[in-house]
């Protein structure tokens, strides 16, 4: 094992240690670092040259790899290189490496009319139907991620109205349930005759309990009610449910840092990107109302 190999491994074990990140996230950094060695061929820190790493970019610019996946190669090298900086390593200065400028995407969101339309979706009473009415008002009444809400166990406590989840990085939030949301939740649970531990289940065409529910399952209802409900145009998926939640609360006067710590966003940064649609929000209500006399 070279010398900057252990050195890897010591940083990966750091990272799940000292500071609690998720074991994909240690992963995703080995795979990203490994990848790294073996294309440089660098043993030691010193070899971690500005040239190696130019050499490095240019070889994943030639894999034709998305901008933003390029980017994670080179957070994961910066980072790295700022772990060896405080050990006291002598390297190339992290601050000198810059990440690959990515054009932000546009983020969609749903209208008040087609959101409405979507949580109105589920008819009926059977066991699909609650489910259903249930995650779509869940997802837009906290904002959960996909993965979250699948992991939600079926022992929470839904009469006090919030909970604790466990998200990204292992950081943990209070999100909360509307009345709607708490109201679809007691239908769904009065409901269930299983003992399955999850809070959402898979079910059989007969309505028979499978398991907990799997995300793929839950996008493929997401984009059957949204089909249903006459969206087109876009595809819904649950994470627009989202980026719904999160315009919903900028739009109605909510501050930025509290809509990210609802979010679960370790950085504010990455809950800026909403401020541009409550803009257009604004936009939309002046052209709207604005010199209508005139």
């Amino acid at each position: 094992m070279t010398e900057l190999e252990k050195l890897t491994k010591e940083y990966l074990d750091y990272l799940e240690i000292e500071r609690g990140r998720a074991r994909k996230t240690q992963e995703n950094y080995g795979r990203y670092l490994a990848a790294f060695l073996k294309e440089t061929g660098v043993k030691t820190p010193r070899a971690i040259t500005a040239d190696a790493v130019r050499k490095f970019r240019l070889s994943l610019a030639r894999r034709d790899l998305k901008k933003a996946t390029q980017g994670y190669y080179v957070i994961a090298l910066r980072n790295f290189l700022k772990y060896l900086v405080r050990r006291g390593i002598g390297v190339l200065p992290p601050e000198t490496i810059e990440l690959p400028k990515v054009v932000r995407r546009d983020i969609e969101t749903l209208s008040y009319g087609e959101l409405e339309r979507l949580l109105a979706s589920p008819q009926g009473t059977g066991l699909r139907a609650l489910r259903d009415r249930a995650i779509l008002e869940v997802f837009f009444s906290t904002g959960l991620r996909l993965s979250e809400l699948c992991k939600l166990p079926r022992t929470l406590d839904l009469s006090r109205g919030e909970f604790s989840v466990r998200g990204k990085g292992e950081k943990v939030r209070v999100v909360f349930l509307s009345e709607g949301a708490k109201r679809a939740l007691k239908e769904y649970m009065d409901k269930r005759q299983d003992t399955e531990e999850a809070l959402f289940v898979s079910l059989d065409r007969a309505g028979k309990t499978l398991g907990p529910i799997t995300p793929r399952a839950v996008e493929r209802l997401v984009d059957f009610h949204a089909r249903k409900a006459g969206i087109g145009g876009k595809k819904i998926h649950p994470h627009l449910l989202r980026h719904s939640f999160a315009t919903d609360l900028l739009i109605n006067g909510a501050d930025l840092r509290s809509v990210q710590e609802l979010l679960g966003h370790a950085n504010i940064a990455t809950t800026q990107v909403y401020t541009h649609l409550t803009n257009k929000e604004l936009r939309e209500v002046h052209k709207s109302f604005h010199g209508r006399r005139r």
